[in-house]
């Protein structure tokens, strides 16, 4: 009697418990996901605001709001969390990047919006990862250099890819190579002149450095009669004029320098 009264009390469908059981572990692997990219975000912002060896654990910790030892549980050292912070930048502009190649535009606009991209990637809200990479580089240590190497380079050659291309329309003279490192340099550099607000909006800049590298090109004279479509991500960067009508003069560097 008592074996029938367990069976007339037991669940019908046995996958309910199943179905359950799982749950808690998948939650508790997305809690963790979560809570990880949130202290990449607060290291990447740490790490921007004063530097790798300005930053501590404690500093870390306090403004992830967790307990002193915490951080040591998503990773193992200090140097695995800037390790990590690069990686993560790169991976993100390699993905936006991805996305302009696979526009259908021309290789003068394709550029453009690869500039314009990589600006966003430095000089937008909450963007700190990249600028991470441009200022601490020489923290790294040489695994965690050989780490974020393998990346960049993906990187590095989505752009050569394009420069390339530009070089056999007659665009580029020169060495390709060479023009793709001074034009990310050039990029790269606006980190410290550019001000949010300032004359100059980030699709202006983007719009003028073609102008200046490709001899004159002004994209804005190429037939298009509106922006490709921005991509997901991208921040807007006060579209003022949204790259300026053709006769305006060519932008010129803002009169600040130095960074915030």
């Amino acid at each position: 009697m008592v074996a029938a009264e367990r069976k007339r009390m037991a669940p019908k469908d046995g996958a309910r418990l199943s179905d359950k059981g799982p749950r808690k572990p998948r939650a508790r692997r997305n809690n963790e996901s979560n809570r990880r990219e949130e202290l990449l975000r607060v290291c990447a912002r740490l790490f921007r605001e004063k530097g790798f060896d300005g930053t501590t654990i404690r500093d870390i910790s306090a403004a992830a709001g967790m307990h002193s030892g915490s951080p040591f549980y998503h990773f193992k050292t200090k140097q695995e969390m800037l390790a990590a912070v690069m990686e993560q930048g790169l991976t993100e502009g390699l993905r936006r990047t991805e996305a302009v190649m696979a526009l259908a535009l021309p290789p003068e606009r394709k550029l453009e919006r690869l500039i314009r991209v990589h600006l966003g990637t430095i000089l937008e809200d909450g963007n700190d990862f990249i600028p991470v990479l441009l200022y601490d580089w020489r923290s790294l240590d040489a695994a965690g250099r050989r780490r974020i190497v393998a990346v960049k380079d993906r990187y590095d050659a989505l752009w050569q890819g394009l420069i390339d291309e530009l070089a056999r329309k007659g665009l580029v003279a020169g060495d390709a190579k060479l023009a793709r490192l001074l034009l990310l340099g050039a990029v790269n550099w606006a980190g410290q002149w550019y001000r949010p607000g300032d004359r100059l909006t980030l699709d202006e800049i983007a719009a003028g450095a073609v102008r200046v590298f490709l001899r004159g090109v002004d994209v804005a004279k190429m037939g298009a009669t509106r922006s490709p479509p921005r991509l997901a991500g991208e921040g807007q960067g006060g579209r003022r004029s949204a790259l300026r009508a053709s006769g305006a003069p060519s932008p010129t560097l803002p009169r600040k320098p130095g960074r915030e």
